[in-house]
């Protein structure tokens, strides 16, 4: 099969594999719904759903630290892999064991494009067609639904000791785009940290369930600073996995603009 990743590396597989290791928890997800539960042989320990996978795959480590010797041992015919989630040498070390695809997800036309891909590399098209389309689908609507409404200023926190938010050229901060949500600090970077100060000129400040797992304690700690603001705990998942998970975060979306 003459394929090649997000990155334009080509992939060289001779047939459809059947061997798995999945380093990207939201790919992970995606596998499983492409109905490739029995080729996984090696997930991440934040590959949380479905929830049984992490009782009956091979844990090889995280996205950021991995156990090469493990992932040997699994004798994968590929390994999944993204741009953002995993590090270059990660994918270096992987690449001396089998052929490595990685991911580039910005957009959720990346995000159809890896499905796509996905459905060639392991024989699924018209699976990943179906997600794919289900996916396009429920944006389409959910363009129409956020049509009318006003344009807000959000800060969207990741991380707390130190504190960190989602800044630009980030997936969530595309997402937040789709939504109508001016990310105030898409001006810093990535992922910058930064120190919390008196913050008049935000409308809502969203605390996600991960990386880090904010609660409803800290809503009143960011208030002091954010005083203007609706603070709201988010479904990260929703804003960040971008797999088959992104069928359900429109809908979601929709929930979340009612309660702002």
């Amino acid at each position: 099969m003459k394929l090649k990743d997000q990155l334009g590396r080509p992939l060289n597989l001779e047939s459809v594999p059947k061997r798995i290791v999945s380093l990207v928890p939201s790919q992970t997800e995606l596998l499983y719904d492409l109905g490739l539960e029995s080729s996984i042989v090696g997930i991440t320990k934040f590959c949380v759903h479905p929830k049984h996978l992490l009782k009956t795959k091979t844990i090889v480590g995280g996205t950021k630290q991995i156990n090469i010797e493990k992932i040997k041992a699994l004798q994968p015919d590929i390994i999944l892999c993204n741009k953002e989630e995993n590090t270059k040498d990660i994918v270096d070390a992987c690449s001396a064991i089998c052929t490595v695809h990685v991911s580039e997800i910005e957009t959720v036309s990346h995000c159809v494009e890896m499905m796509q891909q996905y459905g060639e590399i392991f024989n699924k098209k018209e699976e990943a067609s179906v997600i794919s389309e289900k996916i396009q689908t429920n944006l389409k609507d959910f363009q129409n639904f956020i049509k009318d409404k006003a344009t807000l200023k959000v800060a969207y926190f990741i991380w707390k000791n130190p504190f960190m938010v989602a800044g630009k050229d980030t997936f969530i901060n595309y997402l937040l785009q789709l939504n109508k949500l001016v990310n105030v600090y898409a001006d810093l970077g990535r992922y910058p940290e930064i120190k919390l100060q008196q913050e008049e000129d935000v409308d809502v400040v969203f605390l996600s369930s991960e990386p880090y797992p904010f609660k409803e304690k800290h809503i009143e700690e960011l208030q002091a600073y954010y005083t203007n603001a609706k603070i709201q705990l988010v479904d990260g998942e929703m804003f960040s996995w971008y797999g088959s998970r992104l069928m359900k975060s429109f809908s979601y979306f929709k929930t979340l603009h009612v309660s702002l």
